[in-house]
């Protein structure tokens, strides 16, 4: 029976407390917060509207914590249990987010970010003995028939190819390299002939097949975390193999290691497991760096120099297309370009939640802008859709806010200085803000546009082309929030104002203007952005976006509502004038990479 005197939580909820203090073992089981005040009663528990929305929040809150709570059931594998946020993590939650604080870390330090990882307690397959690592670290593949050729399971076929038709148009829907420039043949290659990458891949292969429902039980998700467990094997045998050496021996290796480090990323994230993101990205920082002073640390040589440089050691290739005679890239000089571009964008907006310059702010220029008369090595918007400018004005604000902080503890913070950096800030993005609205063309009806992606029953999702369209209003919606994050930086939690207001509103608006509802997944940042800082009458438009997508597949935009909600429901609570960002970010007690 429900007695008067059980957590608020279990009230709302009409479920049965057992009434421990300070929380009840039902919230616990379920992981969500026990509101167990015993003297002061909820400003939300008023019995009519308030009340009925935190309930409803406690539904989702709920529901969104049924993943992690399956996770933590107890597997027996060879003979040694692991839980699944052992396996899914490496035990990389267990470390210090300020393991490899410093970008410019040796190699054998990111061997701290790896799990120790033993063939007899995972049971890897031959390809993953030490010998198997050497290979996959050369290139060199062992797994093959007596006539040489690639033997592969029946199911890692299948699962290789359930990667390159659903998983990859999902997680990178804007990535389409030309077939003049190899196109996405260097992602099969890896996948063929590099164990390493091949592990990494079919992590997030099985979980995805798992989570639309292509496969289904608990052996299917057993397979997933001996997959995970193989991967990290593998990772940290092949970061052991190239720390014995100077990394311009292993430069082709180094490259397959970041590119299977940002893969395992985008797995962590989809499997709702965001406490070692720090660490994997400390190491993916580590290896960019390292990678470009290996070809030189002179300060006249610039990094975008340095970047082509490492581009020109891993070719060249000896493919050609026939019929054009033109030279396809290698492998591993497609992986650092799209791998590169994925490490500075985690960077960029790890620095917006930690209040940090990004760490790589000193390379941006250079490789996102290039030097005078030439293109910029790197191109954000032809891997995530999001033009570098705007990437480019985001970092410029996460530097200014790290900049008021240390002025703000020193006692030295000069508002005019402020304002007048800021204001270097604002007019560029403004300017490209303008040049992109006028070359976007009128809004296009959901129900005629291609799209990006489209929800269909069982939760299976069907790439298509993206119109160029919806390219320019993403990038509009990016560059929206970051004259939001300019203001918040500049003038404090100023809800009223007319710029923030003008801003939010837009963005709320093309974001009901771009279909399919999935396509919310590349935007989660700015979403959350605008969404801190909206209006309540526009809190419902915002959860009705988030409502149609799946939580195991869209973990970071159903987190960046919570975080939302949690700025709701404080709205009228404590001292605004501290208020930022960054401190929203937070704001439930972790900080998670909102991509």
């Amino acid at each position: 029976m429900r007695t008067s005197d059980g957590c608020w939580t279990c009230r709302v909820r009409r479920k049965k407390c057992d009434e421990n203090y300070p929380v009840c073992d039902a919230c616990t089981a379920l992981g969500i917060t026990c509101h167990n005040d015993q003297h002061n009663r909820p400003e939300w528990m008023d019995g009519s509207v308030k009340q009925e929305e935190m309930a409803q929040q406690l539904k989702r809150e709920v529901k969104e914590r049924a993943h992690s709570r399956r996770g933590e059931r107890v597997f027996n594998v060879s003979g040694d249990y692991i839980s699944h946020a052992e396996a899914t993590t490496g035990q990389l939650t267990a470390l210090p987010n300020n393991t490899l604080r410093s970008a410019a870390a040796p190699i054998c330090d990111l061997l701290k970010a790896i799990p120790e990882v033993h063939n007899n307690e995972l049971e890897l397959p031959p390809e993953t003995s030490w010998l198997g690592v050497q290979h996959a670290v050369h290139g060199i593949h062992r797994s093959q028939d007596a006539c040489g050729r690639m033997v592969f399971e029946g199911s890692d076929t299948a699962l290789l190819m359930f990667y390159l038709e659903k998983v990859l148009p999902f997680l990178f829907p804007f990535y389409h390299p030309p077939l003049l420039q190899g196109g996405k043949a260097w992602i099969l290659e890896m996948m063929i002939r590099r164990p390493l990458v091949r592990k990494a891949i079919l992590c997030q292969s099985f979980y995805f097949s798992f989570a639309w429902g292509t496969t289904g039980d608990e052996a299917a998700w057993k397979k997933v975390l001996t997959q995970t467990g193989d991967a990290f094997g593998v990772l940290r045998q092949a970061l052991q193999i190239i720390s014995d050496s100077h990394i311009a021996e292993h430069l082709h290796g180094a490259v397959r290691i970041m590119a299977s480090i940002m893969q395992l990323q985008r797995f962590e994230t989809a499997v709702l497991s965001f406490d070692s993101w720090q660490v994997h990205l400390n190491a993916a920082l580590a290896l960019f760096t390292q990678l470009l002073d290996s070809v030189g640390t002179e300060q006249s040589v610039g990094h975008d120099t340095r970047f082509n440089a490492v581009v020109s050691r891993l070719g060249p290739s000896s493919s050609t297309l026939s019929t054009q005679s033109v030279q396809l890239p290698t492998a591993e000089q497609a992986a650092f370009r799209f791998s590169s571009a994925l490490v500075i964008l985690d960077d960029i907006i790890a620095s917006t939640m930690l209040q940090e310059q990004p760490r790589l702010y000193e390379y941006h220029l250079s490789l996102l802008k290039g030097s005078e008369g030439t293109e910029s090595p790197i191109n954000l918007e032809a891997v995530i859709g999001v033009q570098n400018l705007v990437l480019l004005g985001i970092s410029e604000v996460a530097t200014l806010d790290a900049w008021k902080q240390r002025c703000r503890v020193a006692g030295s913070l000069d508002v005019i200085e402020l304002a007048h950096r800021a204001m270097a800030i604002k007019e560029p993005l403004l300017a490209h803000l303008r040049r992109l609205e006028a070359e976007s063309e009128p809004a296009v009806d959901p129900k005629e546009s291609s799209g990006l992606l489209d929800v269909v029953a069982a939760s299976a999702y069907q790439p298509s082309e993206i119109p160029a369209i919806q390219g320019y209003l993403i990038t509009r919606v990016w560059a929206h929030a970051a004259l939001i994050y300019l203001s918040v930086v500049v003038s404090g939690w100023q809800v009223a104002s007319a710029d923030v207001r003008h801003n939010v509103d837009r963005i709320i608006e093309l974001l009901s203007t771009i279909s399919p509802p999935a396509m919310l997944r590349t935007m989660v940042w700015p979403f959350c952005v605008a969404g801190c800082l909206a209006e309540p009458a526009q809190e419902t438009q915002l959860r009705r976006m988030v409502d149609p997508l799946p939580l195991s597949v869209f973990g970071t935009v159903h987190k960046a509502l919570r975080i939302m909600e949690n700025v709701w429901q404080s709205r009228d609570v404590g001292d605004i004038t501290t208020r930022d960002l960054a401190a929203c970010f937070r704001s439930q007690g972790d900080v998670i990479l909102l991509l």
